[in-house]
């Protein structure tokens, strides 16, 4: 099919969850005026208790695309991608495209919403529906960024309660579904851009294999979860580049060699390095007890990857510079696979510090924890209240609160909140001048409260250099930062 014959379809709109077709208005009207054909799913929330479920949703967009005519561009707002995906699945001959908007999670066969949308909340025991979000809750959804005091007051009183079984019931999909064309359209200040989606395919993970196929592509809007509140313009815009197969694939070149596996920016002579469970240890030369390091991977990554974290050039890299250097380096992996993961992969990282402490070869009492970019908000419980075996925590280019609508809420994982415990526990940050702003804007949020409270943060400033700057700027700013980082930590260690 040509991109001509694909601008001619219709769109048929489907809205995220606790909404209705009102939340497309300003967007529709945009639409129409370039001359565009638009149709709207309610997502009937109401009916006999427990009547309604994905399969209800799933017939009332059929019914939209039926109206719609022969081509028809189907788009699926967060939850409204699983109907969407379910009704292009049956009527695969009419849908010349499926749009994802800022929908995170790729549904396959037997997936529920709840399965693969860690913002959404669980339904309590029983219960036939889920309440809406207050107005002070809708960033649980996702990111409010954009949205005026207007806009958030009509959410939160049109919102309406979410049918349980909606969220719980299996979507059921052919094997067709697969050859869908596809086009993302991402809200940066929710946390997804094209390159960390296209890094996060570079990892192999199986279910977004689909999304690197030819024909597939990817478009951002720079706002929140709510684009067709905050930018329905420039949403339009991109709902008329995906209909005519335009935006940016994840395909990477024959031969590419993913940014997390090239070499480390020093060279390091090997180590003797002891595997203990989920850990390994590169220790020094000597007999001598010496105190620890333990590097914390980012994520959330998908589960199976191979190699896994604690093999990857960036970790070994600076476990073997700590073990040259006196300190015993110690590389781990742990379960932060999904956004709501952060519980478990904090307790990961606690056996493992527990399992290094009571190594024979490290004093327990002189450790440093050192998180990487999305492990950041792992930092948190540490930073609140600080044993007094934690001589240092470190990070770089980290992410320090989690992302919008990524399924955690309150202070726990929060360490802009956590830092007022801090005390006089050194903390050293490697801030990159070229982050994304998203994530730095989280690095600024928490300095700003560090300040306030008077925790001391020494910041080491890389000015040009880049998120993962360990394995892709081979420079001599990037080898001085490592250094300089690693001198703070040890010394604050006595080493």
């Amino acid at each position: 099919m040509t991109a001509d014959t694909e601008a001619e379809a219709a769109f048929v709109l489907v809205p995220e969850a606790h909404t209705g077709d009102w939340v497309w208005d300003r967007l529709a009207a945009v639409l129409r005026r370039a001359g565009a054909r638009v149709f709207r799913a309610t997502l009937a929330g109401s009916g006999p208790a427990g009547s309604v479920d994905l399969e209800t949703h799933i017939a009332e967009v059929i019914h939209q695309i039926h109206a719609a005519g022969e081509r028809v561009v189907l788009v699926g707002h967060g939850y409204g991608l699983l109907p969407a995906l379910g009704a292009a699945d049956r009527y695969r001959d009419r849908v010349v495209r499926l749009v994802h908007l800022d929908a995170a999670g790729l549904p396959e066969d037997g997936d529920s919403a709840l399965d693969v949308l860690s913002a959404l909340p669980r339904p309590a025991s029983g219960a036939k529906e889920v309440p809406p979000p207050t107005r002070a809750e809708w960033h649980r959804l996702g990111s409010t960024d954009g949205l005026t005091p207007a806009a958030l007051d009509r959410l939160a009183a049109r919102a309406l309660p979410q049918p349980a079984a909606t969220l719980t019931q299996p979507l059921r999909l052919s094997e067709s579904a697969a050859r869908i064309p596809r086009t993302g359209i991402l809200c940066p200040a929710d946390g997804s851009t094209i390159d960390r989606l296209r890094w996060m395919a570079s990892l192999g993970d199986p279910r977004l294999s689909l999304l690197t196929e030819p024909g597939n592509t990817f478009l951002e809007v720079p706002t929140g979860h709510w684009p067709m509140l905050s930018e329905p313009d420039l949403l339009a815009k991109a709902l008329r580049q995906a209909a005519a197969g335009e935006g940016e694939g994840l395909a990477l070149p024959p031969g590419h060699v993913p940014a997390h596996l090239r070499p480390f920016v020093l060279e390091s002579a090997d180590r003797p390095r002891e595997r203990r469970e989920s850990v390994d240890l590169y220790l020094p030369d000597g007999q001598e007890v010496r105190p620890a390091v333990v590097f914390v991977h980012g994520g959330p990554l998908p589960a199976g990857i191979r190699p896994t974290p604690r093999d990857w050039p960036t970790f070994t890299g600076y476990a073997r510079l700590a073990a040259q250097l006196g300190a015993v380096g110690v590389t781990l992996d742990h379960r932060l696979h999904a956004p709501g993961d952060l519980a478990r992969a904090a307790e990961d990282v606690s056996a493992a510090v527990d399992l290094v402490r009571a190594h024979p070869k490290v004093d327990g009492d002189r450790v440093a924890l050192w998180f990487f970019s999305g492990s950041g908000p792992l930092a948190a419980p540490w930073l609140a209240a600080p044993p007094p075996w934690l001589r240092c925590l470190a990070a770089n280019y980290p992410l320090l609160e989690p992302f919008p609508g990524h399924g955690t809420d309150g202070d726990r994982f929060r360490p802009a909140s956590a830092a007022r415990g801090a005390g006089d526990l050194p903390i050293v940050l490697t801030r990159v001048g070229l982050e994304d702003p998203v994530l730095d804007a989280t690095v600024e949020r928490f300095l700003g409260a560090a300040g306030e409270c008077g925790t001391a943060v020494e910041v080491i400033a890389a000015p040009h250099c880049r998120h993962g700057f360990e394995t892709v700027d081979h420079t001599d700013e990037a080898r001085a930062v490592v250094r300089e980082a690693m001198g703070r930590v040890l010394g604050n260690l006595g080493v």
